[in-house]
C-alpha cells in the first residue's frame, strides 16, 4: 500500500479492480481544512476520465505496469503479431488491445506494450510517426493559396486531412495521439 504523496503523473493505480493511470494531479492545501489530492485519472482499458479526490494521507494501491519494446511483425486476420526485442519472443494481440494504434503501425516499427501480470494492456507509439500518402486528389493550380484541406490515404490505408499542395507519393508527418497532419518530410 501507498500513500497519496506517490501520486505522480504516469502511475497506475488499481481501484475496485480496475486499473487507472494518473494523468493530473495537484496537492491542495486550503487555508481552513485538511490537505487533499486532486487527480484526474483515465481507464487503462476503456479509456475513460474520471476526477477523483484523496484526503492527504490517504492509503491507495499503485500497480507495476511493465512497458517493454517490441517489434510489430505482421497482421494475421484480425490479430496482430509482435516481437520482443531482447529475448525474440512473439505475441499476438487482439485488434482491441491495439486499437487506434492500428490506423500508424508499420511492420518492422518499434512500438512500446504495457503488460500487467501478462496480459497485454494498451500500446504507446511514438508522438509522430512517418507515413507515405498512397492517394489523393491532385490540387487545383488556383487553391494552392488558400487554407483549405483535401483528404489523403496513408500507406497503412487510414485516411487523413493534408492541405491542398500535398500530391501523392509524398512522405508525411502525422501525430499519433490525433491524427493530425504535422508537415512534409523530405
Amino acid at each position: 500500500m501507498a500513500s497519496t504523496t506517490d501520486i505522480k503523473n504516469g502511475v497506475v493505480l488499481n481501484i475496485d479492480g480496475n486499473l487507472w493511470t494518473v494523468v493530473e494531479f495537484q496537492h491542495v492545501k486550503p487555508g481552513k481544512g485538511g490537505a487533499f489530492v486532486r487527480t484526474k485519472l483515465k481507464n487503462v482499458m476503456t479509456g475513460k476520465v474520471v476526477d477523483k479526490t484523496y484526503n492527504a494521507g490517504a492509503k491507495i494501491e499503485v500497480t507495476n505496469v511493465d512497458k517493454r519494446d517490441y517489434q510489430y511483425l505482421y497482421r494475421d486476420g484480425s490479430d496482430y503479431v509482435f516481437m520482443d526485442v531482447s529475448d525474440y519472443n512473439q505475441i499476438t494481440l487482439s485488434e482491441a488491445v491495439v486499437g487506434d494504434a492500428a490506423h500508424f503501425m508499420l511492420e518492422e516499427q518499434q512500438v512500446m506494450i504495457a503488460m500487467h501480470e501478462g496480459e497485454a494492456l494498451y500500446i504507446e507509439l511514438p508522438a509522430s510517426v512517418v507515413l507515405e500518402i498512397t492517394y489523393t486528389e491532385p490540387g487545383l493550380q488556383g487553391d494552392r493559396s488558400t487554407g483549405g484541406t483535401k483528404p489523403a490515404t496513408l500507406e497503412t490505408g487510414y485516411e487523413i486531412q493534408v492541405p491542398l499542395f500535398i500530391e501523392q507519393n509524398t512522405k508525411v508527418k502525422v501525430d499519433t495521439r490525433t491524427g493530425d497532419y504535422l508537415g512534409r518530410v523530405s
